[in-house]
């Protein structure tokens, strides 16, 4: 048949293939060979379906099911259940050609071939005699392709009497054989993945790294020979359900469940890094790197994670984080709690209170005067939190123009107003996990008030000019050196928000009541300086260390270590000496060092402070201000009046 001769005298009859699908044909027929698909069937056993319920839709038909050799060149039988066994014999393997039978003469045109009488056609004149002992006649032939329009093979109807086909008959053909082709299609390719997934089972195998093969929703297909070396599994145990929960630790896999199986829907590569149980009982650190494997048609079909053992990097990642933390609680006793530094009563109450509210979770108001340490309080509060390796954010509420403290706050979007060229994070955000301390609370415009009021309340906000919800987890430490009760008292701070902020407040005493810590903190800030300078201070002059005791320090403890830095600058000596031209006048005391300040100086302040709080009706800030008036800060001049208990309410109506 190989060597078939053509016949200008009997050509063969061709008919297009019809869209259409055979209404004769029963649905059920077809649901059955696609069911027999996808509960796995080989490929013999769903082609054989097929040509069985062809051939029970008309009698006397038989059907066969050639397969395209591996060598492109020949046709070999994949079903032909019902065909006489000689006649099977003698046309298996027949070669292409445009003159071989009807099957070779099918796959060669790609088109129908219709053959109605095999013994008098020549593309049979080889064939004669096995056509004649097999008692076949018509032989009607359809390519079978893919639906990239490659040959897979052809289908045949035979009949035992000289016929033509019919309309229904051309269709059925056609429709069996683009059945056959999804059968064929679908098995090859359920092959091909099962030979290169046996193939990159053996190359994993060799591979020093733990890989897992997973289902597109995550679920472990196989895991190479280091997994099971690491954590002493079977197959067997990887392949069950609970395989995450056996070997991942607890605290990671509920850490990484939303953020992995987000990252599964997406379909893009990914990578984690989580704890996995060694076989002797310990954790290790992995980074796991996910990579999905699609088919040819770009369905994901496999998800390979490869993990490499990074332990090492994360012992020493905290190791460096150890000597930061170290290295910072040497910088913050260094240049940042010198302030504390003291042994009297009233300061060893502040700690005490400061040890009692750290763990917890509380909001902290801080009131005192300026330069009595309330930044470093609040340092103190969250370095001895849950929440001291995370971000201490500090904003100064008066130091921002009430226009932007919103935005500094709670960030803005692009385009939220002139300038925001682009997204910034606010204060908040940057400080979520961690503290953020907003001094200077009694300064906050009345419309922020509200929207830290919320914050507080529902620990959410909105960025300016955004409409998405953020929610963040910070606790809030608040300061200031106003009087909020009496700010409440005329309106300009909420009596809402003052106790949402005054949850547990601490009042730190001003330096001048704590007059027991001034040698203290001047051997402190001369020996800390004296370094800084290179200088040798061997003793403090006595009478400058009188003069500091005396002298009522309005500027507290930052007004002192000014003093003392200013000192140690321009001594030329070991022993240090205090300039009395440094210190306000109006403090410096004419009585005997070291007593109490005198109750005529008292009176003569506190005559001087209302005498031009009458002249400014009670106002304090402003360029008509009592402050502005007496030529000092306004957050002095407050810390004077509380001092002085003086009610500057009433002088407003003067």
């Amino acid at each position: 048949m190989a060597n078939a001769r053509k016949s200008p005298n009997l050509p063969i009859q061709a008919f297009p293939t019809s869209p259409s699908s055979p209404q004769t044909l029963p649905s059920e027929a077809v649901l059955d060979a696609l069911k027999m698909m996808l509960i796995g069937a080989s490929l013999s056993e769903v082609l054989t379906s097929i040509t069985r319920l062809i051939e029970a839709h008309s009698e006397g038909m038989l059907c066969s099911i050639f397969l395209l050799d591996e060598d492109g060149l020949h046709l070999r039988y994949g079903v032909a259940a019902n065909l006489p066994q000689a006649y099977r014999v003698a046309t298996d393997g027949v070669c292409i050609g445009p003159n071989v039978g009807s099957c070779g003469a099918a796959a060669y045109l790609r088109q129908p071939v219709f053959i109605s009488d095999m013994l008098s056609h020549p593309n049979w004149e080889g064939f004669r005699d096995v056509v004649l002992q097999s008692g076949l006649r018509a032989a009607w032939s359809t390519p079978i392709l893919s639906q990239d329009g490659k040959l897979l093979g052809t289908f045949c109807m035979y009949y035992r009497e000289v016929r033509q086909p019919v309309t229904d008959e051309i269709q059925l053909i056609d429709y069996a054989s683009r059945i056959a082709a999804i059968a064929i299609e679908r098995k090859r390719a359920e092959e091909k993945l099962r030979q290169d997934e046996r193939d990159l089972r053996r190359t994993t195998d060799a591979i020093p790294h733990t890989i897992v093969i997973q289902d597109p929703d995550g679920t472990p297909v196989y895991a190479n020979q280091a997994v099971l070396d690491y954590t002493g599994l079977t197959m067997e145990d990887v392949i069950t359900s609970d395989f995450r929960a056996r070997i991942f630790h607890p605290e990671d896999l509920e850490r990484l469940r939303e953020e992995r199986r987000a990252a599964l829907a997406r379909g893009l590569p990914f990578e984690i890094e989580q704890r996995a149980l060694r076989k002797d009982g310990q954790y290790r650190w992995f980074l796991i790197r996910y990579n999905p494997f699609r088919d040819e048609q770009g369905r994901l079909v496999r998800w390979y994670a490869t993990g490499t053992d990074i332990e090492d990097r994360k012992q020493a990642e905290e190791r460096i984080r150890n000597e930061n933390l170290a290295l910072r609680e040497e910088i913050d006793r260094a240049s940042m709690f010198e302030e504390i530094v003291g042994s009297s009563e009233a300061l060893r109450k502040v700690l005490a209170q400061v040890a009692k509210v750290a763990p917890t979770d509380s909001t902290v108001l801080i009131l005192g005067e300026t330069g009595t340490g309330k930044e470093l309080i609040a340092r103190a509060i969250h370095k001895r939190s849950k929440r001291s390796a995370r971000a201490f954010i500090r904003v100064n509420c008066a130091a921002i123009p009430s226009s932007l403290i919103a935005s500094e706050l709670f960030g803005h979007e692009k385009g939220a107003f002139t300038g925001a060229l682009q997204r910034r994070l606010g204060r908040f955000e940057l400080a979520d996990g961690g503290t953020i301390f907003l001094d200077e609370i009694g300064d906050l415009p009345a419309d922020t008030q509200n929207a830290l009021l919320r914050v507080l309340q529902e620990r959410e906000f909105e960025r300016v000019g955004g409409t998405q919800t953020i929610r963040v987890n910070v606790r809030v430490i608040a300061a200031t050196n106003r009087d909020l009760k009496a700010a409440m008292t005329t309106g300009t701070f909420r009596s809402d928000l003052f106790y949402r902020l005054n949850v547990f407040p601490v009042e730190i005493p001003p330096l001048r009541e704590r007059r027991e810590d001034i040698t203290l903190l001047v051997e402190y800030f001369v020996d800390r300086y004296a370094s800084k300078a290179g200088k040798k201070m061997r003793s403090i002059n006595k009478k400058s260390l009188e003069l500091l005791q005396s002298y009522p320090w309005p500027g507290n403890i930052r007004e002192l270590q000014n003093v003392i830095e200013r000192s140690v600058i321009v001594c030329e000596t070991e022993n240090l000496v205090v300039d009395e031209n440094w210190l306000a006048r109006e403090f410096v005391k004419t009585q005997p060092p070291g007593r109490p300040l005198s109750e005529e100086l008292v009176a003569r302040e506190r005559e001087r402070i209302e005498a031009v709080l009458a002249e400014a009706r009670g106002r304090v800030s402003g360029p008509s201000g009592a402050a502005a008036k007496l030529g000092m800060p306004r957050s002095t001049l407050d810390s004077k009046i509380r001092s002085l208990k003086i009610n500057k309410h009433r002088f407003k109506t003067v």
